[in-house]
């Protein structure tokens, strides 16, 4: 009796970087994902927390030192044979960012993001942003 494939399974963590209503969004330039838009970061590397492979990569990526803070919520997309595990950190970035390992980045505002071609892990991510913006906003009034 064969045992069915496991899917490969791949950790990759995202920060939030959140200004008012607009959060920070890069563009991928290759792979099979080229042209969505997601949130900064990417894979853990073997023998990284998740904090320091944001850091590593919000480096890499954006060319600035980074804090990085709780985990807002984590997100899995299984297709073919790969499972992908997102986790998404609050971020705040020390300096301007640039696209250094990206094609773009922009600020997109919250009510924008339901528009723009997003990879399957990151999209869950975008409603969970929405109710947490508008728990803070209420507990501001």
């Amino acid at each position: 009796m064969s045992r069915p494939n496991r899917p490969f399974t791949l950790h990759v963590v995202a920060a939030l970087i959140q200004e008012g209503h607009r959060v920070l969004l890069d563009r991928r330039h290759q792979g099979s994902l080229a042209g969505h838009w997601e949130f900064p970061g990417g894979k853990v590397e073997p023998g990284e927390t998740g904090r320091q492979a944001l850091r590593r990569e919000l480096w890499e990526e954006l060319g600035v030192e980074a804090s990085v803070g709780d985990e807002v919520a984590r997100s899995t997309d299984v297709s073919r044979d790969v499972e992908i595990t997102l986790v998404l950190y609050e971020a705040s970035l020390h300096g301007q960012p640039q696209a250094v390992d990206v094609e773009v980045i922009r600020w997109f505002h919250l009510d924008e993001l339901d528009e723009l071609p997003m990879p399957p892990a990151d999209r869950p991510l975008v409603e969970v942003i929405r109710r947490r913006h508008a728990a803070r906003k209420a507990r501001a009034r």
